[in-house]
């Protein structure tokens, strides 16, 4: 039986606790308020009859105790019989105030939902010989939208990605996510190699802060993940400003955290001083997946303090879920999702966006949901 059917049942436990009590108390011991207290119960719970009927069925159950106790009169009998009507009644209006203000948060839900979409599209499934799959969790289940972005894009270059994760929270931080985006967009197409994609991008963010002025100008920045795939995917070039680096998972689940060579600050913070964008060259083999990821992640913590490490906790929760077959890039994500909650042993402390890039191995077909294969074309 679910939750919900239990809870349910809460003002019928009510009522029947107070006919216990009244049984087994003496008879100047009254459980008026424990009726009482069924119709009210009943107002987040039930429906408008279903609260009614709990309201006339109280007031028979104590219209009858109080007969058998020989109590019923004006104090005893008429007055509680009153008060149920009229708690009866409250119940009700609570139970449409309830109802209009759940019809309300769900409207917003709505809303907020259609311009995450808006403004963060989920990244196409599938470029070339690369599988991609997404996911973004909020840390509270309200919010659907926050600070945390991710974009993939097929240029004339090549394949190119970006993580990032935006200073600040609310609306501000939706406003530079949808300004992050529409730079990459177009500096993705428009640049020849990574360094100049990234100047166009700490140019643009300069001038959106520029224009927004106060704070923003001044501490507005994003920390960003930059990829570049080569067009046989045989390797991936990173670009990383201040933001996590990825993992590299090979097709037997070995996680490889693949660092910068140089540290370089987050986007947006050039006024401060000249840093170059070093650009590393990893190889990235076929059945690999590149996993890219949000402080959300690693920043997540335990009860004792420790932060989460995904490249010796993921090879763990690989083998214990791939059970000799393959996984998808999709399960891989709900994966890394479901042992960073049970880490932090609750809702996640921050937002996290996580993004999977998977090479399909050699001669095998699109990567079914399942974590399967579909059959490779035969030749001819």
């Amino acid at each position: 039986m679910s939750q919900l059917l239990r809870t349910r049942w809460i003002p019928v436990g009510l009522i029947v606790l107070a006919v216990v009590v009244d049984v087994v108390t003496p008879h100047d011991v009254t459980s008026a308020p424990l009726l009482m207290a069924a119709p009210v119960a009943a107002a987040p719970l039930l429906g408008v009859r279903g609260i009614i009927v709990t309201g006339l069925v109280s007031m028979i159950v104590h219209a009858f105790l109080a007969r058998v106790d020989g109590t019923f009169g004006w104090r005893a009998g008429i007055a509680n019989q009153l008060t149920l009507a009229a708690l009866t009644a409250l119940a009700v209006l609570i139970h449409r105030t309830l109802r209009r203000q759940d019809d309300s948060a769900r409207r917003a839900r709505h809303v907020a939902a259609v311009a995450q979409r808006a403004v963060l599209p989920r990244p196409p499934s599938r470029l070339g010989d690369l599988h991609i799959e997404a996911r973004y969790v909020p840390a509270e289940s309200e919010a659907l939208i926050g600070g945390d972005l991710y974009v993939v894009q097929s240029t004339p270059y090549g394949i190119r990605v970006m993580v990032g994760d935006v200073r600040g929270k609310g609306l501000g931080a939706v406003s530079a996510v949808s300004a992050d985006l529409g730079a990459f967009r177009y500096a993705a197409d428009e640049s020849e190699d990574l360094p100049q994609l990234v100047n166009r991008l700490e140019r643009a963010l300069l001038r959106e802060g520029g224009r927004r002025g106060g704070q923003q100008q001044e501490e507005g920045f994003t920390t960003a993940l930059i990829a570049e795939f080569s067009q046989d995917l045989e390797t991936v070039r990173l670009v990383n400003r201040g933001h996590p680096p990825p993992v590299l998972m090979d097709a037997q689940g070995r996680a490889t955290l693949l660092e910068a060579s140089e540290e370089a600050p987050p986007l947006g913070m050039s006024d401060l001083g000249a840093w170059s964008s070093p650009v590393d060259s990893f190889p990235f083999p076929a059945g690999s997946t590149l996993l890219c990821y949000t402080d959300g992640i690693t920043e997540s913590r335990d009860a004792t303090g420790r932060f989460y490490d995904p490249v010796a906790r993921l090879p763990l929760v690989f083998v214990r879920r791939a059970r000799g077959g393959r996984l998808s890039p999709g399960q891989l994500l709900d994966m890394l999702i479901h042992d960073v909650r049970r880490h932090v042993g609750g809702r996640p402390q921050d937002d996290q966006a996580v993004l999977a890039l998977h090479r399909a191995p050699a001669g095998s077909g699109p990567v079914l949901p399942d974590g399967g294969t579909a059959p490779a074309a035969s030749p001819g």
